[in-house]
């Protein structure tokens, strides 16, 4: 994460179990983003998860919830959120407080097991499955020369798996949601250590080559409606690399492009606008945090904490992933829990089915709003028409027994 002349990321060291604590040092704070204020304050941190794969109607498709995290991230002093928020096949959009998390990782980090280390720059390693066409090989390999020499990107080195990876993806009938398999995860295994070994990468991104779609299939899609039956897939995918080597790792579909139609919708637009799905991946994957685990052998500081997080945003339908339910869970500085109504999903896990107390909003403009507040340190309710009452008195009962009635600030 980057440092601006208004912030800098928050510091707290991030020690293994066995290690002892160290002196702690003088925290670094930021100050207000505002020319003629220098009053100090702590860091805003907030979380944006769109599950994937599940046919969200916001962040669903083609990097169409990149808006709400752009006007999140302006609010906030940093967001973490994950791939299929910030990624928009051809497009992007740099933010130098937002933090380009996997959902693996995320979810480990959620559950505090994970830490996430912001950085200046990662060397990332290019993964190409074997079973991509020559010249559906030689595109992408032009898209990352491209962003070496256009926007200076630290991609070292790529390989071609030794097998191709047979890519096989469905929907799952009970869910509803997009998932998939590959057949040979050892092959991409073997090729992501061979990187690591040779050339010292801290970052990979993975280009498998994905059955071309019958034009039926992802009609729906391309209209603005149904699941992107891709995604379930790709996340398979970084779920396995983060998972074994514990390093920020994005996917790109290598796919034929589909026939030309003139009444596309405009969500859908940005994954058929080029020849590869890749730029996206690179870009988010050079600034990327490093994931450090806990109980390493290595203590480092100026890292971010679970118990750091002071909001979440998700779909009102989609509180069941391990990361919500972690955050839920949190005994330690629990942050604020907002859900979306509008953007609703396949799943049906919302918070009053899973015991979850949330502040449920209609759309990302009153979320924004909410977290804006709850920044301000101001009751987002104090902002409603009537949702203040009168201050509620309480009893205690004193260790001698005698019940002792506060007093009310009503007079």
């Amino acid at each position: 994460m980057a440092i601006t002349a208004f912030q800098t990321h928050r510091c707290r060291p991030f020690l293994p179990l066995s290690t002892k604590s160290q002196p702690s040092t003088s925290p670094r704070v930021s100050c207000c983003a505002s020319h003629l204020s220098s009053k100090c304050r702590r860091e805003y941190t907030s979380v944006m998860i769109v599950p994937t794969g599940v046919g969200a109607a916001i962040g669903g498709f083609a990097g169409d919830a990149l808006p709400v995290a752009r006007a999140l991230s302006s609010v906030v002093d940093c967001l973490i959120t994950h791939p299929n928020v910030l990624n928009a096949a051809m497009l992007y959009w740099p933010m130098p407080n937002v933090l380009y998390v996997e959902g693996y990782a995320l979810d480990r980090f959620a559950e505090g097991s994970w830490a996430l280390h912001p950085v200046h720059q990662n060397k990332v390693g290019l993964v190409l499955d074997n079973g991509i066409e020559e010249e559906l090989q030689i595109r992408h390999l032009q898209v990352a020369d491209a962003t070496r020499a256009s926007l200076g990107l630290p991609v070292v080195e790529y390989i071609v798996t030794d097998t191709p990876l047979e890519v096989e993806k469905w929907v799952d009938p009970k869910s509803g949601q997009s998932t998939g398999r590959i057949k040979r995860p050892d092959s991409l295994l073997r090729a992501v250590q061979t990187l690591v070994n040779r050339s010292q990468v801290n970052a990979i991104a993975v280009v498998a080559r994905f059955p071309d779609d019958d034009v039926e299939d992802v009609g729906d899609y391309r209209q603005g409606m149904g699941i992107d039956i891709l995604a379930g897939v790709e996340a398979v995918i970084s779920h396995l690399v983060v998972k074994e080597f514990q390093i920020p790792c994005a996917h790109a579909p290598a796919m034929q492009p589909l026939p030309l139609i003139p009444s596309l919708c405009p969500k859908s637009a940005a994954e058929e606008i080029g020849y590869t799905f890749l730029p996206c991946a690179l870009a988010g994957l050079s600034r990327a945090p490093q994931y450090l685990v806990k109980n390493s052998h290595y203590s480092e500081k100026g890292c971010i904490l679970a118990s750091d997080v002071d909001s979440i945003l998700l779909p009102v339908d989609a509180c069941g992933g391990d990361g919500a339910l972690a955050f839920a869970r949190s005994k330690q500085n629990k942050p604020l829990i907002i859900t979306v109504e509008e953007n609703e999903t396949v799943l049906n896990s919302t918070p009053d089915k899973l015991g979850i107390n949330t502040v449920m909003v209609s759309n990302y403009w009153e979320a924004i709003g909410v977290i804006a507040a709850h920044k301000a340190g101001i009751d987002p309710h104090s902002l409603r028409r009537n949702r203040i009452g009168n201050i509620r008195c309480t009893s205690h009962a004193p260790a001698n027994g005698f019940e002792v009635l506060s007093v009310s600030s009503r007079t």
